[in-house]
């Protein structure tokens, strides 16, 4: 679930991006009494997520819209597939279409191409996971469309966990010093992950006692000998560089996880129509 105040924050700042002081065509072509009808159609394949943001894009700025979804977010959709209408004062609707449809498009893009990878390791043990690469604003909303796309979470933020990467390392001079820090100040219950980029550091972080270790940009075989280094204690993330055309023979190594920066930061919008379809007056 997206939490419902910061989607209403993220909707209230991109309507006021878009629209300024109003929508200055509408306003002088459209007759104010005029209402529209619009539909929600797919153009290719997609897998949906953010329809709700959308209905809530109209229903904001045209609090006495109607609006009728036919796909939840998750949902397969066809090209050429109903997803929803809406139907309104046509000034209002006007209005808020693109915002409506920047949202749907985006967030059902990065759904869409995260099915895509979690499809290429079905039957394996790996998990597909996301990254912080995402738009600033929109991670809540992205890491959500990720999840729709058959993906599991890795942090939101910073203080979800502790997660010691390359420059970390540097600073403090070794793995076992950053383990040992990270150890002696974090809550309880939060995991100590360590980012590796040899085999030699894997078993640095093992011996440091990590909770988890993450394979920054190793080949393949590097990450099926990490696999056999851990035989089983921690749970490894391969990460860095991964594609549709690689990911498979990352998940057969034995990894754990798998985590794709370009589900979020790389996904390309979905073709996602809103065509209106009855103009009437009351």
């Amino acid at each position: 679930m997206i939490d419902p105040i910061v989607a209403e924050d993220v909707i209230e700042r991109a309507l006021a991006e878009d629209i300024g002081f109003c929508d200055l065509t509408s306003e002088l072509v459209i007759p104010a009494d005029a209402r529209a009808e619009l539909a929600l159609v797919a153009r290719q394949d997609v897998v949906v997520a953010g329809i709700d943001i959308t209905a809530r894009v109209f229903l904001r700025r045209v609090p006495d819209c109607r609006v009728e979804l036919r796909a939840k977010d998750g949902d397969r959709v066809k090209a050429g597939g109903a997803m929803g209408r809406v139907e309104g004062p046509a000034r209002g609707l006007l209005a808020v279409e693109r915002t409506a449809l920047n949202f749907l498009q985006h967030l059902s893009g990065i759904a869409t191409l995260t099915a895509q990878y979690a499809e290429r390791i079905a039957g394996t043990r790996a998990v597909l996971i996301d990254t912080r690469k995402t738009i600033p604003g929109l991670r809540a909303l992205e890491k959500h469309a990720a999840r729709m796309g058959g993906a599991r979470n890795h942090r939101l933020r910073l203080d979800d966990g502790v997660l010691i990467k390359d420059n970390h390392i540097s600073v403090c001079g070794s793995i076992a010093t950053a383990v040992a820090r990270a150890r002696s100040g974090a809550p309880v219950l939060t995991k100590i992950e360590v980012e590796c980029d040899t085999l030699v550091q894997v078993k640095e972080a093992l011996a440091a006692g990590a909770d988890m270790i993450l394979l920054d940009n190793m080949s393949v075989e590097d990450v099926r000998r990490a696999v056999a280094l851990s035989g089983g204690r921690v749970p490894l993330e391969a990460s860095g560089g991964v594609r549709l055309e690689t990911i498979r023979a990352i998940a057969e190594t034995g990894v754990d996880y798998i985590s794709v920066g370009r589900i979020t930061q790389s996904a390309p919008a979905v073709d996602i129509g809103l065509d209106a379809i009855v103009r009437t007056k009351p």
